[in-house]
């Protein structure tokens, strides 16, 4: 069978559309089109959309030159201009809802060859989630519901409406935050006014343009329902649209909504998938994903060199020594033996080999020779100093410590924090990352200030880099983020992890083949 095209909306640095497009090693699906507005994340898709141009094991060396920082992009596009220009016809710039609509469903068709051609395909992709977060809304200040009811994020979905009513697409899958289960607007549930829409997409749309085809969509919850063998209306029980990439083989606690939908006239032909199969993996953890790269000293926001950075820490664990206690011991051996790791801060590119524990076939690739994107941010002296002790709190209790469990010295100078001491809002504002467990969700926050993702070893005393967070979401390791560091984080906690994204694939797969076996 041919390989199935895919629509990818809203497609970050295209973590949803990695997994389809690997899926039994690229044979099942194929990325027609992929759409971002964020520069640096399109620039991520679009090198990712290159490197797919090549048959496993046939990527150029320019590719490895390329993210290897030896040649630059106009390099790399001169080196293969077909497959570049191929690239760059998949991965489109553009801010849907900006864009005009018209412009959007001509490239579509397209890419796709036409019309009927997009029936045939799949469309994937997760509107922005900020309106919905959970964490946004409890970090909402009182009078501001205004703005967010305001939001336009939250209607945002709509564009991915106009694609299904468009082009009809077989399947569809849509990924969005698990806050979006509870996200009200003008006291509406969200999630009740998605699914609805999502089932009858020209009905919702009929203001905008009278004559949308009458196009329907079943819609299945992979988490668990009732009747594995039945098409029914959206479950009551709202939690079966959740994922939890933890009990999928992830080393990642990430839980998200995941709908999949299938075409009306599909229905009679396919039967229901069984949910997701849980998966137990004992390497699924952090040092499992991360424990092989190289060893990182923390950057310092000002008079950074190794030798201050020595100091430092070398102070703060003799200091924290004296403070007495279970960790008493474990800081006077850091205080002794605390050195610069020989990797400094790291780079772009780093020559040394790693392969994790946890699915080195899926990360590795001997050709890359070394490291990408792991490079350490800058902290203030006295997060160091924090980092050290949460880091070693959480190897000696087996758990990252609260506000109050703090020393009293280290308590951030912060207004905010006699609140977090007194009512345990944003009381756990630095977390250290389990070394043995499946690591918490990894979210563009940690392109701010690094405390909610420090890195389990104290001897390294810092937050995680770029390739440690893409590890944990299971990007593979040849996956290079563009753009400054900041951005790659961005790009990084806004995706959906290629792993989890597989095995979406996996189920939509066989939908597909019921389909073109019934066809037949």
């Amino acid at each position: 069978m041919a390989r199935i095209p895919v629509i990818d909306l809203f497609a970050g640095p295209g973590g949803l559309g990695e997994g389809f497009s690997a899926l039994d090693g690229g044979r099942s699906f194929r990325i027609g089109i992929s759409i971002e507005m964020e520069e640096a994340a399109h620039r991520t898709l679009r090198l990712r959309a290159f490197f797919r141009q090549f048959k496993a094991g046939r990527t150029p060396d320019a590719y490895y030159a390329y993210v290897r920082g030896e040649i630059d992009a106009a390099e790399l596009s001169a080196s293969h201009p077909s497959e570049w220009q191929a690239a760059v016809a998949e991965a489109r710039p553009a801010e849907l809802g900006v864009v005009p609509h018209a412009e959007i469903r001509a490239e579509i068709d397209e890419r796709l060859g036409s019309a009927s051609g997009a029936g045939t395909s799949v469309l994937i992709g997760g509107p922005p989630c900020q309106a919905y977060s959970l964490v946004g809304r409890s970090r909402m200040r009182p009078g501001r519901e205004a703005a967010f009811e305001a939001d336009h994020r939250h209607f945002l979905y709509r564009e991915y409406l106009r694609i299904l009513a468009d082009h009809a697409p077989a399947v569809f899958v849509m990924e969005n935050v698990k806050g979006l289960l509870s996200s009200r607007h003008s006291g509406e549930l969200m999630f009740r006014r998605i699914t609805s829409d999502l089932r009858a997409p020209g009905r919702a749309l009929r203001e905008l343009r009278p004559r949308y085809p009458d196009v329907g969509y079943h819609l299945l919850a992979l988490g668990g329902h009732d009747a594995p063998d039945l098409f029914g209306e959206v479950t009551e029980r709202t939690e079966d649209y959740v994922l939890r990439a933890e009990t999928l083989g992830l080393p990642q606690a990430r839980h998200r909504v995941i709908i999949l939908g299938v075409r009306e006239d599909l229905a009679s032909s396919v039967r229901i998938p069984p949910p997701l199969p849980a998966i137990e993996d004992p390497a699924a953890t952090v040092f499992g994903a991360i424990g092989d790269l190289p060893r990182l000293r923390s950057g310092l926001s000002t008079d950074d060199s190794d030798a201050r950075w020595e100091k430092l820490v070398r102070d703060a664990a003799r200091s924290l020594a004296r403070e007495g206690g279970a960790l008493r011991s474990r800081f006077r051996d850091l205080a002794g033996f605390v050195t610069v790791p020989e990797l400094g801060r790291g780079a772009r590119f780093l020559d040394r080999p790693s392969a994790p524990t946890f699915r080195p076939d899926w990360y590795g690739d001997p050709r890359l020779g070394g490291v990408l994107n792991h490079e350490t941010r800058g902290h203030m002296d006295a997060d160091l100093a924090r980092y050290l002790f949460v880091s070693v709190y959480g190897e000696i209790y087996g758990r990252s410590p609260r506000l109050d469990g703090f020393p009293e010295t280290l308590l951030p100078e912060h207004r905010n924090v006699g609140r977090a001491l007194a009512t345990g809002l944003f009381a756990d504002r630095f977390r250290v990352q389990l070394a043995d467990r499946a690591s918490n969700t990894i979210t563009s926050h940690i392109s701010r200030d690094g405390h909610y993702f420090i890195h389990p070893d104290p001897a390294q005393c810092r937050s995680l880099t770029v390739r440690e967070a893409a590890r944990l979401q299971t990007f593979p390791d040849n996956y290079f983020f563009e753009g400054p560091r900041t951005k790659q984080y961005v790009q990084v906690g806004n995706a959906v992890p290629p792993l989890l994204a597989v095995q979406v694939a996996r189920v939509v797969a066989q939908v597909m083949d019921q389909h073109v076996a019934a066809a037949d």
